[in-house]
């Protein structure tokens, strides 16, 4: 296997810095809260921020996936070029960007503008995950490896979030529910992907 560039090495290096401070984001709110119990319980405390922790766990789920996604991605990549440099950049920017359309939902039941941010910036994210792996896929300079990333997995978590928006918009009364759509788009890209591989097998 081929050595990493340096310069590449360093670029991972930041963006998982990037990644680990937009988690450490997240919980500042929660932080903060912890601070207002006064002669309260904690029982009662976290019963008035249950929609802050929800919310929390919601998004530290969303962007530890998309951060494995791009880890999957790029496992192969031994040298940078200009396009992945800057796709991974822009990427970096929907992560760091997530923790406030985060602590607007948190404060918020039904605005529509919200939802978008949040839903949007997730669905943007997982986009440019697919342009990176298009980009490594069709360049194997980049990589050590004949094996290209697969594009299909990140088009679909990107479709699965714009999804799970255009129904929270339709639906108000489902909140966040339909996130949980998420959990159907890795299945269903393998069974036609792996249909897809059957017919160009035969």
């Amino acid at each position: 296997m081929a050595e990493r560039h340096r310069d590449f090495d360093r670029l991972l290096t930041f963006v998982d810095a990037v990644v680990a401070i937009a988690i450490t984001l997240l919980v500042l709110p929660l932080a903060e809260a912890g601070t207002q119990i006064g002669e309260g319980t904690a029982a009662e405390l976290l019963s008035t921020h249950t929609d802050d922790l929800l919310g929390f766990a919601l998004s530290f789920v969303v962007i530890a996936r998309l951060w494995l996604g791009q880890h999957r991605i790029v496992s192969g990549v031994v040298r940078q070029t200009s396009a992945l440099t800057w796709l991974l950049l822009a990427w970096t920017f929907t992560i760091v960007f997530l923790p406030f359309p985060t602590s607007l939902v948190a404060v918020t039941d039904h605005d529509p503008v919200a939802k978008i941010l949040y839903l949007g910036t997730m669905a943007v994210s997982s986009v440019i995950l697919a342009f990176i792996a298009w980009v490594i896929r069709h360049d194997a300079s980049v990589r050590d490896t004949d094996e290209a990333p697969d594009i299909w997995q990140s088009t679909g978590v990107a479709v699965g979030f714009l999804v799970a928006l255009a129904v929270m918009l339709a639906l108000p009364s489902t909140g966040y529910w339909p996130l949980l759509l998420l959990v159907l788009t890795d299945p269903i890209v393998r069974r036609l992907w792996g249909r897809r591989g059957r017919s160009a097998g035969s």
